[in-house]
C-alpha cells in the first residue's frame, strides 16, 4: 500500500486556501494531478508559484462550488481533460460566530449553510457516479470541532458542521461495497494566518498546522486507508 498518487487525478475544492493550498501542494508533491478551485486568482497563481517545477500538474478553475450546476461542469471538464477523478478533498467552508441564535439574521444561517453544507453535497453530487464507475475514488470533507462542541454563538456555524458529517456519513452508507470511501476530518482552530490575525491573544502553539491536517487527508485518500470508511477523524491538535 502507498501514499504515491501518481496517475490519479485530485480536485481540492477551496484548494488554494489557508488549508486547501498545503493540502493541494502534498498531492502534487505525492505525483498527483491536482485541480484546484479559487476565488482569487492571485492565489491560484502563488499555488503554482509554490509547486515549482510541478507547476504543470495543478489546474484551476473558478467555480462556485455551492451551485450543483457549475460542480457537474467541473467534474464534466475534468473527465473529459483527464480521463479520471480519483480524490475530492473539500475544504470549502466558512465562520461566523459571537452571536446568540435569537440575534441572528436570516442571512448568516443560509451563508453558513451554503458554504459548510450545500458545498459538500454539490461536490459530491458532481464526482460521485463517475467514481462508482470506476468501483474506485475517495472523498475527504473538512468539517469542524464545532460539530461535536457546540458553542456558544455559533449556533449557525455548529448546525452546518453538524449537518456537513451526517451528510457525509449517511453518504458513506450510500456507496457501503461500491470501492469508493467518505470520510470527513474535525479540525480545531487552524493555526492560518487569518486566524491568527483574528485571535492575537491565543497560543498558537496548541492549533493544528495546515501542513499537518495535509498529512490526513493524504492518508485518508490513500490505499493505506481502505478501511476506513464513513469515519469523523478529530483534528484538534493540542488545544
Amino acid at each position: 500500500m502507498s501514499r504515491d498518487f501518481f496517475g490519479k487525478t485530485v480536485l481540492v475544492a477551496g484548494g488554494t486556501g489557508g488549508l486547501g493550498r498545503e493540502v493541494s501542494l502534498a498531492f502534487v508533491a505525492s505525483g498527483a494531478q491536482v485541480v484546484v478551485t479559487w476565488r482569487h486568482e492571485k492565489e491560484l497563481l502563488a499555488l503554482k508559484e509554490s509547486a515549482g517545477d510541478a507547476a504543470s500538474r495543478v489546474a484551476g478553475f473558478s467555480v462556485d462550488v455551492t451551485d450543483a450546476q457549475q460542480t457537474s461542469e467541473l467534474a464534466r471538464q475534468i473527465l473529459s481533460e483527464w480521463g479520471r477523478l480519483d480524490v475530492l478533498v473539500n475544504t470549502v467552508g466558512g465562520y461566523a460566530g459571537g452571536t446568540p441564535l435569537w440575534k441572528l439574521e436570516p442571512e448568516v444561517v443560509e451563508r453558513m449553510l451554503s458554504l459548510n453544507l450545500r458545498a459538500g453535497y454539490a461536490l459530491a453530487k458532481a464526482v460521485v457516479p463517475a467514481m462508482i464507475a470506476r468501483k474506485s475514488g475517495a472523498i475527504v470533507n473538512v468539517a469542524a470541532k464545532a460539530a461535536w462542541d457546540h458553542a456558544a454563538g455559533a449556533s449557525a456555524y455548529a448546525a452546518s458542521k453538524a449537518a456537513a458529517v451526517a451528510l457525509m456519513d449517511s453518504l458513506a452508507a450510500d456507496l457501503a461495497g461500491t470501492g469508493v470511501r467518505v470520510n470527513s476530518i474535525l479540525p480545531s482552530i487552524i493555526d492560518t494566518a487569518a486566524n491568527r490575525a483574528a485571535m492575537p491573544g491565543a497560543d498558537f502553539a496548541r492549533w493544528p498546522r495546515p501542513e499537518e491536517i495535509a498529512r490526513v487527508v493524504l492518508f485518508l485518500a490513500s490505499d493505506e486507508a481502505r478501511v476506513v470508511h464513513g469515519a469523523a477523524i478529530p483534528v484538534f491538535g493540542n488545544g
